[in-house]
């Protein structure tokens, strides 16, 4: 038996609730991204004769004022979360990850002025900052994105910081240094790969909450715009 097999069912038999969870997320993962197939009906498409209609065989989980499904928008909601939350959450990490090992390489006023900006941005609440940046581009997919992404980014930058900071005083790092190799080189060749493991644990814990905040804006409807299918745009309508 394959190695990685072994693995999972040992974890299934330990963490049995743990494995019923990961297969239902998994599942759910998967049919956002293959909505188009396994959604009934278009998410756009309106029928004003079955307005706020109750569900029914046809429509299991009922109609919304202009006649769309609702399941079928549930469906392809999760898949407009689950884009956006990784584009942002991607983002966010994977630049926060290249100021914090850079400010820890370069140090002195880079390193000082850095992470004073990083400082300013992670005084602001998540949502009020994503809230503010979101009111200055406007509604929208894209500027959602950019919204959620900066609040991510001086959060990753401090933990990536703070491994970086080990790191550049490894005997491997003062020898790239005495064989004359860059600055750029030794970030990117020696430093980020070993801060990887940060990296991806903020990567996975920010997904959630990017989730959670594209809901959130586009709620008070500063995220996705109609006729888009979103689960935010969805509470809004119904509330």
């Amino acid at each position: 038996m394959p190695a990685g097999v072994a693995a999972f069912l040992q974890f299934t038999r330990k963490k049995p609730l743990g494995a019923i969870g990961g297969f239902i997320i998994l599942a759910m993962a998967l049919g956002a991204l293959a909505a188009g197939v396994v959604a009934p009906y278009d998410p756009l498409e309106t029928d004003f004769g079955a307005m706020l209609g109750p569900p029914t065989r046809g429509h299991w989980l009922g109609t919304d004022a202009f006649g769309r499904d609702v399941m079928s928008r549930i469906i392809h909601g999760a898949r407009t979360a689950l884009l956006v939350g990784f584009a942002s959450s991607f983002l966010g990490a994977t630049l926060g990850a290249i100021l914090g090992v850079a400010s820890a390489y370069l140090g002195g006023r880079v390193d000082l002025y850095t992470q004073r900006c990083m400082d300013i941005l992670i005084s602001f609440p998540v949502i009020i900052l994503a809230l503010s940046v979101v009111a200055m581009l406007g509604s929208g997919t894209f500027n959602l994105v950019l919204a959620i992404t900066i609040p991510f980014i001086p959060r990753v930058s401090q933990v990536v910081r703070a491994s970086a900071l080990a790191i550049r005083e490894m005997p491997y790092i003062e020898a790239a240094r005495a064989l004359g190799t860059g600055p750029t080189r030794i970030i990117l060749r020696h430093m980020c790969p070993n801060v990887m493991a940060s990296y991806l644990v903020m990567l996975t814990a920010f997904l959630g909450q990017a989730i959670l905040l594209e809901a959130s804006l586009s709620f008070l409807g500063l995220g996705t715009a109609e006729p888009v299918p979103s689960w935010g745009l969805m509470l809004r309508g119904a509330a």
